[in-house]
Formats: C-alpha cells, structure tokens, sequence
C-alpha cells in the first residue's frame, strides 16, 4: 500500500491486536501507573503470558520485513505450521532461559552512496522482543519527553516539522542548534542504558538480564562473528525504544533549563488546564521570562534533533554545553563539522527531508520550506528506475499494470510525505521533466502514452489515483491505464501532535480510531483471539482473526453478523486437496452455511436453505460453488422441491 497510509495501517492493527489478545487493559494499567511513579519488580510474567506472545507474532507478521530471515534461515513462513500452544511454549522457553543467537548484518544504501548496517535477528528472537516491546513501550510512554516524535506510536515526521515551524514563525525562535551525534546507534553505552532503563522503574532484574543479553548478541558479518561491546543494532525489534530511552535523558535535561525550571513563589493560577487536558503554562513563563534564564526548545526525532533559541550568544553557549554532557552523560561523541548553529532569517536549517528558513512578508518572518536538495536527487532517480520498469515492454498486461501501481504509490507517498513543504509544488516541477522524457523515451509504438481517459479503469487502485489526480492537466495514461503526475502536489500544513491522542488511555484511543471500539463485532474479535480449542496452526488462527475483520464479523453467503459460536472458518480449497492455511484460502461462515457446503441429506439441506436464506440467486451461486470444490453436487431449488414431495 501507499507509504503514509501504509504506516496508518500498521498504528491501527497494533491496536487491535491488542484488542484481539485482550491486551488492552493490560497495557492500560501499565501506562497509568508509570505515570504514577510505580516500581516495576515482576514483568517478566506478563511478557510470557499467552496472550502478549501471539499479539507480538500476529504484530510481526505483517510487517515488511517478516520474510527476511536471520542466520539460521528462517522466515515467519517456517512458522506457519507448527500449532499455537507449540509456538507459545518456544518462545517462554527461550524467554525463561534466553541465550540469543547471532545477528545478521546486512547493508543497506544510503542516499549519498554510503551504507547503513542493519541487524536481522532470528524470527524467535525477533518475537522475544516484541514481546518485551509490548510490556515496556507504554511505560516508557508514560515517561518519555513530549517533543520527542521518532519511533513512538502515533507521532511521526510531520508532527516534528510543524513545530519547528511553530516555534520559528510564531514563538519567534530563530536561531537553531544542530549537533550531530557520530554513529549513535552503534556507540550506545551499555551499561548506561540499563541504568536509565532502571531509573525509569523497569527494575526487574531479570528483564533487565534479559535486555542486556540483547545487547551482547553475537553478530555476524561476512563470515566473521564478534559481540559487540556497545551499541544497538537497526534492524532490532527492540532497538528503536531503547534509543528514546538513550536519548530521553537529553530531552529533559533541555526542558529543565526553561520549561520545567521551577518558580519561587508560584501560584495556583501559574498553570490552568486546556481544554485538550493539558497545562496551560503561559503565566508560569511570564515570570520565568523577568530571570536571567535563556529560552530554550528541543525537538527529536530519534538521534536527529533541534534545539530552538532566541539569540546568537545563547545558541553558541547551548551547542558547547550539549556536545560536552552528550560526552560526559552518555559517553556519546558528537562530529564537529554536521554540528551547526543556523540563523533562520539568513540560511536554511534541514530537518527530516525538509529545509526550511524565515523570509519577510507582509511585515513578518513566516516558514518557507523546500525538499531538501539530497530528497530530490534521491526521489528523482528512484522514480526514474520505477517508470522505465512500468514502460518496458511486458509479455503480459498484468506485468506492466503492477509496475505502473508500483510507480504511482511511490509517486504518491512522495506526495504524502513531502508536501508539508511550502514550496513542494515548485520541488516537484523540478523532477517532473526527467520522469516526463523517460516515459517519452522508453515507450514503444505499441504502448500508447495519451492523455484521453478510458472509459473504464483497470482495477480499484486505477480507479483510486484516477479519482485522486483527476483534475491534473498532467494526467497520462499508458494502455489505459493511470499515471499519477508527479509535479500535482499541494502544500498541506503538517498538524502538531495532539495531546489527547494516547494509545495507552480509553480517551486516546477513541482519538485515534474512533469506529474500532464501536465495531459490533468486537466482542466476538475478542472471543476469537482468546480460543485455544483449536489444533489448528497458528498460522490458520491468526488469518481466521484477519479475514473476520475484512468481513467485518458477518457471514460471507448469508452476510448475517455471528456471534463466537456460529463462526466457522472454512477452506476454499480443502486441506486433503492442497489446500492452505492462507488468508486467499480462508472464508467465514456462520455454523449453518458451512454444514451446507458439506450435505447431502435432502431433508436436511431444504431445513438450512430455509434458515440461512440462501434461496437467492447470487447467495445460492456462491455456495454451490464451495460446495463443488468439495466434491458435492449444486443445490437446485426446484429439483430439491420435487425430491421432498
């Protein structure tokens, strides 16, 4: 799917893994009473529990990288398989008495022709640390800085660039600090980090025990195996939390020099709640504005970060002094050529894929933002390669319509992301005329390139980005088929991070998917994900969970809403047939129906026809059809009357 609605998609199904497995409260709890100041001795339980491990492999499974193995070769396919309580029982055990095996190193390249190390654990570890992600994230949440946006659920890239762009056009902070922290991911000190995991109130020792054996993992590089003596390696489940924890400490050291400086003689009214739930601090900083104190604002995105003030002296001061407590506090070294000190009103500060300044207009300084220039060179080439893949000449129809929908979502998510650029129309234009000669160039007599539009679209997703572009002067079409123009993208204002949304309260989540709760068939979700009657793979239990949301609980022939004990999932394709454990091959039925598809008896055919409903035309012609593929003969209404006289 598109990239940004991709990333949609994956927020929404961890939430309702959660609510599946009944995780919901669980982590509720969890956040609430971090947020209390609680102590966490004994989590370890609550990590091997039942319901915690298959949220973590169902969570796992759909991502894009489930299929990468690690050294010994596995993928979550070899899973698919082996029973439930099979997997259940593999991964307590390897919890209980954890002893990792070596990381994969593969890499990555990066825009400006380097590499990027990655680490691939083995599919058992990597849901080990799911699990433990599961337990820690919303008591890490519940502790972690505000302005903080990298890696946390329900915070991304836009949130962090709307407010830089707050605080530089409307709080008027125009001088930014970039320091560069060099290699941060492979230099994490481990004995630090296990102290801020401590500090935090994660204070179980065997968790802990367990963390830093995670650490200490082998990696193998080349054929050369060595375990590292810090570090966390990208690629880890559980390497992204560990680095807000890492770098958590740097947040509040930064909000404790303005925003969280205490004030002799405060007042009740200092502080008055918003309408969102939040603090209202403006007469807080009134009085903090009559001391001697320099303001100051971080903004992080995992290592990337900003720190916005008001003045050249206090930028200068503030950039040494962070360099010198990133070496003393987290032996952290920083490159002193990437470290900088922007003025906004006279250069551009890049932060994310986006580079932004202060003009003149109208009297005031406001935002103007463009792709940064390393983003077009690396956008334009990578549309180049899609669109002389979607032009080739194809032996089948099917080919080339893949490659186009290939290039269109690339087209599109480039769109998503980068236009909270100001100027991304001019951007775009810029990378418009290469694509265009590209299409021009690789296409043959045969492949008509026009701007007529079919009279029918190949398929949803043509019709989709037809809908999307339609008002495009740039609209082309390559055998009828749509390509997305690359220089129609409007600017759309990046949105700040909303204080009410929280995955990890009641509240939050309603925010954040408002119909997932109020769904009918909820409590059924929940009854499906809790059975352990079944000794059927875990591979066929987690698609059953999967295609009865895509049906939204109802029956796909008589299209009735079940209840828990009326669902049966059913093989399109039988087992003794070939038949699989996939999604494609699964359907949800009500008890009725699929005791339809398998009989024979007259009598009893004639009592479940008149109870289902399935006496219309096109219900009656999908059931035959299932029940053909099982080898049983099609119902025909008027034969079936004849036979019960």
């Amino acid at each position: 799917m598109l990239t940004m609605q991709r990333k949609d998609l994956l927020k929404k199904s961890s939430i309702r893994n959660a609510e599946y497995y009944d995780m919901i409260g669980v982590q509720d709890k969890l956040y609430a009473e971090s947020a209390k100041g609680r102590v966490f001795t004994d989590l370890i339980s609550i990590i091997c529990s039942d319901a915690n491990i298959k949220m973590a492999y169902r969570n796992l499974k759909g991502n894009d990288g489930s299929n990468t193995p690690g050294v010994d070769g596995m993928t979550f396919e070899n899973l698919c398989g082996i029973s439930e309580m099979e997997l259940i029982a593999k991964v307590k055990g390897k919890i209980l008495n954890y002893q990792p095996k070596a990381v994969r190193r593969v890499y990555i390249p990066k825009p400006n022709g380097k590499k990027r190390p990655l680490g691939i654990p083995t599919v058992i570890d990597r849901i080990v640390q799911q699990s433990v992600l599961q337990i820690l994230e919303p008591i890490c949440e519940a502790k972690f800085y505000d302005k903080s946006y990298g890696f946390r659920p329900n915070r991304n890239t836009k949130n962090a660039v709307a407010m830089c762009y707050k605080y530089a056009q409307r709080d008027g902070f125009h001088f930014v600090v970039d320091v560069d922290i060099k290699g941060f991911f492979d230099n994490v000190n481990h004995a630090k980090l296990l102290k801020q995991i401590w500090t935090l109130g994660i204070q179980d020792k065997n968790l802990l025990c367990l963390i830093g054996k995670m650490l200490k993992a082998p990696i193998e590089d080349k054929g050369e195996r060595f375990v590292p003596d810090k570090g966390t390696p990208q690629g880890g489940v559980l390497s992204p939390l560990l680095a807000n924890i890492v770098l958590n400490e740097l947040d509040w050291w930064i909000a404790s020099q303005w925003e969280e400086m205490p004030v002799h003689h405060a007042l009740p009214s200092d502080t008055y709640p918003n309408k969102n739930g939040t603090l209202n601090k403006g007469n807080l900083y009134k009085k903090l504005r009559q001391s001697k104190l320099k303001e100051c604002h971080i903004i992080r995105y995992a290592d990337d970060f900003k720190i916005f003030c008001k003045t050249y002296g206090e930028a200068v001061r503030l950039k040494y002094a962070v360099e010198e407590w990133l070496m003393d506090r987290l032996k952290l070294e920083t490159s002193k050529e990437k470290s900088r000190i922007t003025n906004l009103k006279t250069g551009y500060s890049e932060f994310l894929g986006i580079k932004f300044k202060l003009i003149r207009k109208s009297g005031k300084w406001v935002i103007k933002s463009h792709m940064t220039d390393k983003a077009i060179t690396s956008q334009q080439k990578k549309l180049k390669k899609a669109i002389a893949e979607a032009c080739r000449s194809h032996s089948l129809e099917q080919s080339q319509h893949n490659a186009i929908i290939a290039y269109n979502q690339m087209v599109v998510g480039m769109h998503e992301y980068y236009n909270m650029a100001t100027m991304i129309c001019a951007d775009v234009h810029k990378i418009f005329p290469s694509i265009d000669r590209t299409m021009k160039t690789r296409l043959n007599t045969k492949q008509s390139l026009t701007k007529e539009v079919p009279e029918k679209r190949k398929g949803g997703m043509d019709e989709y980005f037809y809908q999307k572009y339609q008002n495009s002067k740039q609209l082309r079409f390559i055998n009828g088929m749509v390509v997305v123009p690359v220089a129609y993208c409007k600017t759309c204002n990046p949105m700040c991070h909303s204080p009410t949304v929280n995955r990890y309260t009641p509240e939050g989540r309603a925010e954040i998917h408002r119909m997932l709760l109020k769904d009918a068939y909820i409590d059924v979700l929940l009854q499906l994900g809790r059975d352990n009657s079944t000794e059927e793979s875990i591979e066929f239990c987690d698609n059953r969970l999967a295609r009865f949301v895509a049906v939204k609980g109802k029956c796909e022939v008589s299209k009735q809403q079940l209840l828990f004990e009326d669902v049966v999932c059913h093989r399109f394709i039988p087992k003794e047939q070939g038949g699989t454990d996939e999604y494609k091959n699964l359907r949800i039925v009500h008890k009725d129906v699929a005791q339809l598809i398998y009989e024979t008896d007259v009598n009893t055919i004639h009592r479940l026809i008149e109870k289902t409903g399935c006496k219309e035309s096109t219900k009656l012609t999908k059931l035959n059809k299932w029940r053909k593929n099982v080898g049983r003969e099609p119902i025909n209404l008027i034969t079936l009357k004849q036979s019960l006289k």
